[in-house]
C-alpha cells in the first residue's frame, strides 16, 4: 500500500516501550465488533467485547483510541473507571480489581465521526447513475488508524481474531474481509450484516465498506474471486478479475502456502488519496477506480499495466503483509519491498510482452539510486519511534530501494534457493510477525550461502555504492580488469563514510560471467573467461553504480546496440547520473545519448525521452532554458516521428506506451504540433466524447490543459462540471491546476478554496497546481495552512503543504520551507521538509555543476 501517514506520537500505558510501543502485558484474542453508520450526519456508533489475554496481574489496561467518544467501558462486565488521552491517542482502563493472569474480557461502547479523507472510517461522494449524490462508506486503517474506528490494540504485533457486524441502509451493502454469515432485517427498515470470524491478523488489515454496490465473482480453485463497485460499472473489474484468477495460482505455488481465505474481493472506490492508491486488507482489497476498473472506452495499454501491476503488489501482500507480518514499522520494507519486487516478477511471468523486468530498470531502479544518493537518504530498516515516522517509511526507500536489493539478493543466490527460503520463512512464520533477519536466516538455510552479512550493508544504512572498473585488458583468452568500491552520491555524505559488501557480477559481450564481492576502495582484480567488451552488472540486478574509465566506456558506447536491453537502460541511467554527482563529465553521457538515438527499443526510448526532458527542466525559466528545452524537442521529436502520433493497428504495448510518453513530454514543453493536435481534438471531443482515441487520450488531455488559454481553461472547468463519471471528473478538475499561464493557475487555486468539489479533489488540484507554479501553490498552502490541511488526511499534514514547493528554483525557496516547517511542525516531524530542501539543494547545485556540459550540447 502506498500512503503516507502523520499522526500524534504514541506513549502508552505504564509498561510502554522505549518506542513508544504498548506494553505486551495484556494482548487481544479476539474482537467481536458492532458499528452502525450514519452516512448522512457522517457519525457512527459502535461496541464491541475484547477477548485479552493478561500475562501478569495488572491494575490497568492502556490501548488504542482516536477521535472516539467512548461512552462506557466494563472488564469482565463490570464497568471500569476510564480516561482517554487525545494526545497520545489512548484510552486508559482501571480496573475494578487488579486482574489475575488469564483470560478476561473488556467490553466498550463509542461514537465515532466518518471523515471526508482516508483515514478511519471515511465516506466517498460521487455522482450516481441518476444524477444523485450518491455516498460510499470505506475503512483505511494503515498505519494506524483503526483506533479511529473502535478501541483497539493498534500495533501490528498484536494480532487478533475479528468477528464484525454493522447495520446499513435498506438496498445498501455491506462487506468486509470475510463471507457475509447472515443478513438480519432490524428495526427502521435497516440491515444487520454478520461476518465471519477472520483469522488471526493486525488491526490495520480489518475491513468494511458500505454503499449501493453490485458485485461479481469468479472461483478460482477453493477461492471465490470478487468485484465490488459501485452500481453501474462492475463490467470494468473483469481485467482485474482474471488477472487476480492467474496471480492467485501463480501466489500459490511460488510461496508454497495456499491462500488461507475463502474469498478474495477486490473493492473499487470512485475517489483517491493524496498518497495510495489501494490497501491490501486480507481478503477485501481496497482501490481506488483508477487501479482496478478498465474503462474500455478510455483505457490504454498503460492502464493495463497499473492495473495488473497494482492488483499484483497488493495480492502479494496477502502473504507478505497478512499472512506474516512485520513485527513493528521498522521493518515495514518487509511488505512494501517486497510486494513492489513481487509484481513485477509475477507480472513479467504471466505478460512477458510487457518485459516489465527491463521496464523497472530504467523506472524504479532509478528512482530508487537517486534518491538513495543524497545525504537525506535513510535505511530501508529504519529505527521508528513516531507515528510521523511511520508514515515517513512509506517513501522511495522502503518500496523501490527495498525491490532493488531483493532482486540483487535472489541474483546472488538463485531463482529457485530464494524461492525455497521465501517458502521456508512462510511455512515457519504464518500468522505471526517478524524482523528481516529471520526471513534472511531461512534464505541462507535454503540457498547453503550466508546472506545476513552482505544484505545488512543494503538495508542497515543508507546510501549508494559506486564500483569503478579500470585497466580492462585481454591476454591468453581471459579479460582482466580493476576494480573499486567507494559511495555515490549527490551530495556530501551526512555521516562518516560508507562501505559496502558488493556482490559483483562481470561479463563479456556474449561471453561467460564472473562474480566477485567488491570491499572498500582498494583496487581488486576481476577475471572473465573470454575477450571482449566488459560489462559490469550485467542485467542491472546489482543495486550499484557502474563507472568505466575512457577505454571501458568508449567500447561500451561501440558496442551499445549489442548490449542486453536492461545493459543499454542501465548504462543511460548510470551515466546521466554519474554526471549529475560530477564523477564523471557528462559528456559521457551525451556519447551513449548519442548511441542510443536509433535505437528500436521503445524502453530504451521512453528512457531517453524521460532523461531528456529532466535535464531540460533543471534550466526552466533561466536564460539557458530556452536553448535547453530546443535541444531537448529537438532530440525528442525523431522518437515520436518513429512511432507517429496516431495509434495503429500493429502496435506493441511497449510502442503503445513510448507514444504515450512521447506526447506527454512533447505536449508538456510546449511542441506546437501536439499542442495543435491536443485542442483539434478537444474541439472534436465536445461533440464526440470518443473523439480521442483511448491509446493517447491522456496525454493529449494533459497537452491541451498546459496550453489552455483563459476561454479553453473555462471550458474545461465546464466539462469538470458536468462530468458524471466520477473517475473522469476527478481527473478534469486535476487538470484544471495544469495550466502553464499565472493567471489561470491563480484562478485554480481560488477553486482549491472553495467548496464546488470534494476535499480529495482540492487537494489534488492543488498538487497539480505545484507541479507547474510551486512557488504559487506553497505561499498559498502556508498563507492559507488551516484550511489546506483540512482537506487531507490526517496523516498527511507534515508532508504535503512543504513538499508544494519541491519543484522551485526560487534560492529562497528552501529558507522559506525550513522556516515554516520549524514554526509550524514538531521536530520529529520535520523529516518531509528537510528532504524536500535537500533535494531543492541537490537540484541547484548540479544545474551549475552540468552548465557547460549542457550549454555545449545545446549549442551543436
Amino acid at each position: 500500500m502506498k500512503t503516507f501517514v502523520a499522526l500524534l506520537a504514541l506513549t502508552v500505558s505504564s509498561g510502554a516501550l522505549a518506542q513508544g510501543q504498548l506494553a505486551h502485558t495484556v494482548v487481544p484474542v479476539a474482537y467481536t465488533i458492532k458499528v452502525e453508520p450514519n452516512a448522512t450526519a457522517m457519525t457512527f456508533t459502535g461496541s464491541e467485547n475484547v477477548t485479552v489475554d493478561v500475562k501478569s496481574a495488572t491494575s490497568t489496561i492502556v490501548l488504542n483510541a482516536a477521535d472516539l467518544d467512548v461512552s462506557a467501558a466494563t472488564f469482565d462486565g463490570k464497568p471500569a473507571k476510564m480516561a482517554l488521552d487525545a494526545a497520545k491517542q489512548t484510552v486508559t482502563l482501571t480496573l475494578p480489581k487488579p486482574a489475575s493472569a488469564g483470560r478476561h474480557t473488556l467490553g466498550f461502547a463509542w461514537s465515532g465521526k466518518i471523515n471526508t479523507s482516508a483515514a478511519g472510517l471515511f465516506a466517498i461522494d460521487y455522482p450516481g447513475q441518476n444524477g444523485q449524490q450518491d455516498r460510499m462508506l470505506v475503512t483505511q486503517f494503515e498505519a494506524p488508524d483503526a483506533r479511529r474506528f473502535a478501541p483497539m490494540f493498534d500495533e501490528p504485533s498484536f494480532k487478533a481474531k475479528f468477528t464484525l457486524s454493522a447495520v446499513a441502509p435498506a438496498g445498501q451493502t455491506a462487506f468486509s474481509n470475510m463471507p457475509t454469515t447472515s443478513v438480519t432485517k432490524i428495526a427502521g427498515g435497516k440491515q444487520l450484516y454478520s461476518f465471519a470470524e477472520t483469522p488471526v491478523m493486525s488491526s490495520y488489515l480489518l475491513f468494511l465498506g458500505m454503499g449501493d454496490v453490485e458485485r461479481k465473482a469468479v472461483m478460482a480453485g477453493k477461492t471465490e474471486i470478487g468485484v465490488i463497485t459501485r452500481r453501474g460499472v462492475v463490467d470494468q473489474g473483469d481485467y482485474a478479475l482474471d488477472a487476480a484468477k492467474k496471480l492467485l495460482a501463480y501466489y500459490n505455488d511460488y510461496f508454497g502456502e495456499p491462500y488461507p481465505l475463502p474469498k478474495m474481493d477486490m473493492i473499487a472506490g470512485p475517489g483517491s488519496s493524496q498518497f495510495f492508491g489501494a490497501m491490501e486488507n486480507w481478503g477485501a482489497i481496497f482501490y481506488f477506480e483508477p487501479t482496478l476498473l478498465l474503462d474500455p472506452t478510455r483505457g490504454t495499454v498503460s492502464n493495463k499495466q497499473r492495473i495488473y501491476t497494482v492488483v499484483a503488489h497488493e495480492m502479494a501482500h496477502q502473504w507478505f503483509g497478512d499472512l506474516v507480518t512485520m513485527k513493528w514499522w521498522d521493518d515495514l520494507w518487509l511488505n512494501e519491498g517486497f510486494a513492489s519486487w513481487m509484481e513485477n516478477k509475477a507480472t513479467s511471468d504471466l505478460v512477458p510482452e510487457w518485459r516489465m523486468e527491463d521496464a523497472a530498470v530504467g523506472t524504479e531502479r532509478e528512482a530508487a539510486l537517486l534518491t538513495d544518493a543524497t545525504a537525506a537518504t535513510h535505511p530501508i530498516i529504519r529505527h521508528v519511534e513516531t507515528v510521523d515516522q511511520i508514515g515517513e517509511a512509506f517513501d522511495t526507500i522502503t518500496y523501490q530501494k527495498g525491490q532493488a536489493v531483493i532482486g540483487m539478493l535472489e541474483s546472488v543466490v538463485g531463482p529457485e534457493k530464494f524461492r525455497d527460503g521465501v517458502r521456508r520463512y512462510m511455512a515457519k512464520y504464518k500468522y505471526g510477525n517478524t524482523e528481516t533477519d529471520q526471513l534472511w536466516a531461512e534464505v541462507s538455510a535454503a540457498s547453503g550461502t550466508q546472506v545476513a552479512d552482505f544484505m545488512h550493508d543494503f538495508t542497515l544504512q543508507g546510501g549508494v555504492p559506486l564500483v569503478s572498473v579500470s585497466n580492462v585488458a585481454c591476454s591468453g583468452g581471459k579479460t582482466t580488469a580493476q576494480l573499486a568500491q567507494a559511495r555515490y552520491g549527490l551530495d556530501a555524505p551526512s555521516k562518516v563514510a560508507t562501505t559496502w559488501r558488493v556482490p559483483v557480477t562481470v561479463t563479456t559481450l556474449g561471453g561467460e560471467t564472473s562474480a566477485l564481492t567488491v570491499r572498500g576502495p582498494a583496487a581488486q582484480p576481476a577475471n572473465v573467461a573470454g575477450c571482449g567488451t566488459l560489462i559490469a552488472n550485467p542485467g542491472k540486478a546489482g543495486y550499484y553504480r557502474v563507472r568505466y574509465d575512457a577505454p571501458a566506456h568508449a567500447a561500451i558506447v561501440r558496442d551499445f546496440a549489442k548490449l542486453a536491453p536492461a545493459d543499454r537502460l542501465g548504462t543511460l541511467g548510470d551515466d546521466m547520473a554519474l554526471g549529475y554527482s560530477g564523477d564523471q563529465d557528462l559528456a559521457r553521457y551525451f556519447e551513449t545519448l548519442a548511441a542510443a538515438r536509433n535505437d528500436s527499443d521503445p524502453l530504451v526510448g521512453m528512457m531517453m525521452a524521460t532523461q531528456v526532458a529532466r535535464l531540460a527542466s533543471l534550466y526552466e525559466g533561466t536564460p539557458l532554458g530556452k536553448q535547453v528545452q530546443a535541444k531537448a524537442l529537438e532530440t525528442l521529436k525523431p522518437v515520436l516521428d518513429r512511432v507517429g502520433m496516431e495509434p495503429r493497428a500493429d502496435d506493441t504495448p511497449l510502442v503503445t506506451n513510448l507514444r504515450e510518453t512521447s506526447l506527454a513530454l512533447l505536449g508538456g514543453s510546449g511542441d506546437p504540433r501536439v499542442a495543435a493536435a491536443a485542442r483539434s481534438y478537444v474541439t472534436k471531443m465536445r461533440s464526440d466524447p470518443a473523439a480521442i482515441p483511448a491509446a493517447i487520450r491522456r496525454p493529449i488531455l494533459a497537452t491541451y490543459a498546459a496550453n489552455v488559454t483563459p476561454a479553453e481553461w473555462e471550458s474545461l472547468l465546464a466539462m469538470a462540471r458536468a462530468e458524471q463519471q466520477p473517475v473522469v471528473r476527478n481527473g478534469y478538475i486535476s487538470l484544471l491546476g495544469a495550466a502553464k499561464d499565472d493567471a489561470l493557475a491563480r484562478r485554480a487555486l481560488e477553486l482549491v478554496k472553495s467548496s464546488e468539489f470534494t476535499a480529495p479533489q482540492r487537494a489534488s488540484l492543488l498538487s497539480t497546481i505545484a507541479g507547474e507554479h510551486p512557488d504559487m501553490a506553497f505561499d498559498f498552502a502556508t498563507a492559507n495552512a488551516e484550511l489546506v490541511n483540512g482537506l487531507l488526511e490526517t496523516s498527511t499534514r507534515s508532508s504535503f503543504i512543504v513538499q508544494l514547493g519541491g519543484r522551485s528554483n526560487d534560492p529562497a525557496m528552501p529558507a522559506k520551507i525550513t522556516e515554516w516547517a520549524t514554526k509550524n511542525l514538531p521536530e520529529g516531524s520535520r523529516g518531509p521538509a528537510m528532504r524536500t530542501v535537500n533535494a531543492i539543494t541537490n537540484r541547484t547545485a548540479i544545474a551549475e555543476r552540468l552548465r557547460p556540459a549542457v550549454t555545449n550540447w545545446a549549442g551543436k
